[in-house]
């Protein structure tokens, strides 16, 4: 009858065990999230400063044409202060991305405004909005890679926490037999 005692000494670490693997998982999941926005935040001030000080917008989106659907590319959308597309150089389903006006707006009235998009059914698209003087600009990119990451992250923290619940609960067996040898005999 050793699996009691084995069981009371299993038990809160691997409460223990499965908060740290979910702390360990939060953490890094924000991480990968977050940098994810790193090249577009880039993009946008590069941008917004440029346009500011005077550059057309098609000057600044001035690369290839990126399939935002497919392309792990980032992209650049000049909006005028009504949301209209002045120039870009990503296109959705043949025509230019269009944020939510929402986004346009908080992006004017506070300064910056960072979202993950989903335009369509499985495209996440991470976006960094800033204002210049004549409107918002944004740049965007896929999130599939991050979130591959994410997803292959997530798999090798399921099997950490496995194996180490098992871990535990072949020693907490050994702790019980070794604390109280005599129960261990009946």
């Amino acid at each position: 009858m050793r699996q009691r005692p084995a069981f009371a000494i299993f038990l809160p670490l691997a409460i223990l065990a499965t908060c740290l693997c979910g702390l360990l998982f939060i953490g890094l999941q924000q991480g990968l999230r977050s940098a994810a926005n790193d090249p577009q935040q880039q993009l946008a001030e590069d941008a917004a400063a440029r346009l500011t000080a005077g550059a057309s917008p098609a000057s600044v989106v001035a690369g290839p044409n990126v399939d935002v659907a497919t392309s792990l590319a980032a992209f650049i959308v000049v909006y005028d202060r009504a949301g209209g597309v002045l120039a870009t150089d990503g296109t959705l389903d043949g025509r230019p991305p269009v944020l939510p006006a929402g986004v346009l707006r908080s992006a004017q009235s506070s300064g910056l405004d960072v979202i993950t998009w989903q335009p369509q059914a499985g495209l996440r698209i991470a976006t960094v909005s800033l204002p210049w003087s004549g409107g918002v600009v944004t740049a965007g990119r896929s999130l599939r890679l991050v979130e591959d990451r994410e997803a292959q992250m997530g798999f090798l923290v399921v099997i950490g926490w496995l194996a180490t619940l098992v871990a535990l609960g072949l020693s907490s067996l050994v702790a019980a037999a070794i604390r109280d040898p005599a129960r261990t005999l009946r």
